[in-house]
């Protein structure tokens, strides 16, 4: 974690604006507890390479994916999100030994002196990096003074935007599945909010501009898509995302049966736990991206309407997963809380 963090990859704003980077530093960091973090063909790996859990944190780089597709149109790394990414919060595969180097350093050192603090993996709200790319849609459109003033009102909410994910990085471990799907649903509220803040100057901005500079700026993104497919040749396809949303993930129902020797009242509930996941999982499959989102605004409007679907399920989810987890004893939520790290052992 030290070396990939040590050339400044995760402060490159060049290099973090092509998702395909994204994915592979994404991937390095949420392998790096297994085999010297070589190889990143973990379960809860993403179609596009990247992982929606790296350690403790949920959606490394979430505010590049907003800005992607709202502005590009590039929703590689966005629409990757979903019900798996659920389902790795409650079994997660990082046991204490993984989850241990994306601690931050105790104060007496030791073991743990050279940790790669939490807020490294949660991107960068400075300018030159958080911004959105207003010197390349200035050249685009050639904005008049009121049109250029909106665009910099655009841009100083973007920061703030940007900000407001980074301040809802985990700052600590946390080691039971309720605890993680909290931490899950305050990621995706800080993204909903950076959304929100971003919508009203955006739709002021486009609205501002007359049919030939909404055409350039349509075509600049169109310019753009096609620069990362030619770049990204190699690299892996990106699925649509009906095709990276499973229906279900399978339950390790036998495990839980054997490790936790349920009782009635602690069946009930686990079949409310899972009803809850289904359902959540066939409602984030039909709520994929719309095909005829082709202006900024419009895509923005997706990006909104996805996190709101996605926010409704984690949270129904949430509350299943409490009211069972409420009914176990102390040792049946430690066999509970062993179930991922052990499988993907």
């Amino acid at each position: 974690m030290n070396s990939l963090s040590r050339p400044g990859g995760l402060r490159n704003g060049r290099l973090l604006s092509n998702p395909v980077a994204r994915a592979h530093v994404a991937a390095g960091f949420a392998m790096a507890g297994w085999n010297h973090g070589r190889g990143a063909h973990g379960w809860w790996r993403h179609g596009n390479g990247g992982f929606g859990w790296v350690g403790p944190l949920f959606w490394p780089f979430a505010y590049y994916d907003i800005y992607d597709y709202a502005v590009w149109g590039d929703g590689f790394g966005f629409w990757d999100y979903g019900y798996p990414d659920i389902y790795a919060g409650i079994f997660t595969p990082y046991g204490y030994d993984e989850l241990a180097g994306y601690m931050v350093p105790q104060p007496q050192g030791r073991r743990r002196a050279r940790a790669v603090p939490l807020a490294e993996m949660c991107g960068n709200d400075s300018r030159n990096i958080a911004g959105l790319p207003i010197d390349q849609i200035q050249r685009a459109i050639q904005p008049t003074e009121t049109q250029k003033a909106a665009l910099d009102e655009l841009g100083n909410a973007s920061i703030t935007a940007a900000g407001n994910i980074r301040a809802a990085c985990p700052q600590q471990v946390i080691l039971t599945a309720p605890g993680r799907l909290a931490v899950m649903q305050q990621r995706m509220e800080a993204m909903r909010s950076a959304v929100a803040t971003l919508q009203p100057p955006l739709e002021k901005f486009y609205g501002l501009l007359n049919d030939e500079q909404k055409a350039r700026l349509n075509a600049l993104a169109e310019d753009q898509q096609k620069t990362q497919a030619a770049n990204n040749a190699t690299g892996p396809l990106p699925q649509s995302c009906s095709a990276a949303q499973p229906a279900a993930v399978a339950w390790p129902a036998g495990e839980i049966e054997t490790r936790l020797h349920p009782n009635d009242t602690q069946r009930a509930a686990l079949q409310v736990l899972q009803d809850s996941s289904a359902k959540a999982a066939e409602t984030l499959k039909a709520a994929c991206q719309a095909a005829d989102a082709m202006t900024p605004p419009t895509r923005l409007g997706a990006i909104s309407k996805r996190l709101d679907t996605m926010l409704e399920a984690v949270k129904s989810v949430r509350a299943a997963l409490e009211d069972f987890y409420a009914t176990l004893t102390d040792e049946q939520k430690a066999q509970f809380e062993a179930i991922g790290p052990r499988r993907s052992a």
